[in-house]
């Protein structure tokens, strides 16, 4: 199937994508309020975690069900299959190369699912804070 745009409005629509989204910055600001200070999109660091604490090695990666290809809500836009198909896929093995330089360098990280804080926003902020301040405690214990 033919693309519906012209190849500048599909430019165009693709530029206003943003690199934060909206999730995000609701996710960051409800983190920031329970107490919890993180940098967001290091770019300093691979892959730019969502956010990161260097100081204790952690990355949290916050994957949206349509870029990171979630198994149960990510699907594949009609039009451009080819292209689409190509660029999800390669987004999975990004994904994953970045999961295993952050393990082989003694990082903790955690992936979470944006349809983790559609069913409900609180626990998916409650496994992040549960896992910064367990991953910090394990830190001090080995100081």
């Amino acid at each position: 199937m033919a693309d519906k745009h012209t190849k500048e409005q599909r430019r165009k629509n693709m530029q206003a994508i943003k690199s934060k989204s909206k999730l995000e910055d609701k996710a960051a600001a409800e983190l920031w309020r329970r107490g919890i200070r993180f940098r967001r999109n290091v770019k300093s660091l691979f892959g730019k975690p969502d956010i990161a604490i260097k100081k204790y090695k952690i990355v949290v990666f916050i994957d949206s069900c349509f870029w990171h290809g979630c198994d149960i809500h990510g699907n594949t836009p009609k039009s451009n299959k080819e292209y689409w198909e190509a660029k999800l896929k390669r987004n999975k093995v990004r994904d994953s190369e970045v999961t295993s330089y952050y393990k082989e360098k003694g990082w903790n990280i955690l992936r979470i699912w944006e349809h983790e804080f559609m069913k409900d926003f609180n626990m998916a902020i409650d496994k992040i804070e549960k896992f910064i301040k367990e991953t910090k405690d394990e830190f001090s214990k080995r100081r």
